[in-house]
């Protein structure tokens, strides 16, 4: 037998419920003079053949063909007839919903001004209020075939981090991830604007977006270390990396204590290999091999060039065990 739905209502909606179909399943069996009740924060939708059609609002309603006239028109229904006629209804909650949560499900490669290329992950929330129900249930519903919350929020989640990619994208073409702690509430107004149009097509206001966290790779974690440290010690980015590509090369090309200790960025010829790789990348000729010893100031940067890059992990204990032995050898008998 056909199962009559002579009360249509949605009396158990929780806190965080976007939509709710009525059956759940299938096409409902419903007669003029059935009962729909809508409450608060609610908006019901009749929905059939992949279209949303008559739409109402809070309040108990008795179905009759003149409230019903999209649904009429379509299939015909007489006045005071019995018979059932199958459609579904969307119950569409209409509250504001805050607090919702978007991230990215995996790390995103953007530019960056400072660091070349950055790897990240980001996370943060948004607030959103369905506006304008029948367009939601044409667009997610018709449109897309969500029908359940779950699907709801995964389909709005991926919105937000399409266009925060975009926005990141264009924002770190003059930034950097070294101080992007102070771009959060600027990225969240962008990401919010971007994203607006988009909830708008489906119905949707998109009250406000937030980025709450940006997280580094751990690749982009160790260079961001770096680059603190090179700071520390007064050489910008740019001279670490052609210097630290000079060491490894040092370091590949001989044993000797002077390429050993370029290599790990402890040599005794660090400065002179900085400013070959900077001439090198200028066109301009290194300067001349010099055969002045160094001083103990010499090895004692060295040391501690050492011992960043120890610290940064990258040099094993053995090396770093090695080097640091020699150079405070040549420490001992080194000029001042």
């Amino acid at each position: 037998m056909p199962r009559i739905l002579d009360v249509i209502e949605w009396p158990d909606q929780g806190p965080n419920d976007i939509v709710k179909r009525v059956p759940e399943v299938g096409a409902g069996d419903i007669r003029l003079g059935s009962q729909l009740i809508v409450r608060p924060s609610q908006a019901a939708v009749f929905f059939r053949d992949g279209k949303a059609l008559d739409t109402f609002t809070e309040g108990r309603h008795t179905l009759t063909t003149a409230n019903l006239p999209l649904l009429s028109s379509l299939i015909g229904l007489v006045t005071d007839s019995r018979n059932p006629f199958p459609a579904e209804v969307y119950f569409v909650a209409t509250k504001e919903f805050v607090d919702m949560k978007w991230g990215t499900p995996n790390e995103i490669t953007v530019p960056d001004a400072v660091l070349g290329m950055v790897q990240l992950r980001a996370f943060g929330t948004y607030s959103m209020q369905i506006k304008d129900p029948q367009r939601f249930v044409n667009q997610v519903v018709g449109a897309q075939g969500f029908y359940t919350t779950g699907q709801i929020n995964d389909y709005l989640r991926s919105i937000m981090v399409s266009e925060f990619a975009s926005v990141l994208g264009a924002v770190m073409k003059t930034r950097s991830l070294l101080d992007l702690a102070a771009l959060q509430a600027d990225l969240g107004a962008a990401l919010q604007a971007k994203a607006a149009d988009d909830f708008e097509a489906l119905g949707i206001a998109l009250k406000k977006a937030y980025v709450v966290s940006i997280q580094p790779s751990e690749e982009t974690a160790k260079a961001i270390a770096t680059r603190s440290a090179m700071g520390a010690v007064g050489a910008n980015y740019m001279q670490y990396q052609a210097g630290q590509a000079m060491r490894e090369a040092a370091q590949n090309e001989g044993q000797s204590l002077a390429a050993l200790g370029a290599g790990a960025g402890a040599g005794i010829g660090i400065g002179q290999a900085l400013a070959q790789a900077m001439a090198s990348g200028m066109q301009q000729p290194p300067p001349q091999q010099s055969t002045t010893p160094p001083t103990k100031a010499q090895i004692r940067q060295a040391l501690t060039n050492l011992d960043i890059r120890f610290a940064n992990g990258e040099i094993s204990e053995e090396t770093y065990n090695r080097l640091q032995e020699n150079l405070r050898k040549a420490l001992e008998s080194a000029p001042e």
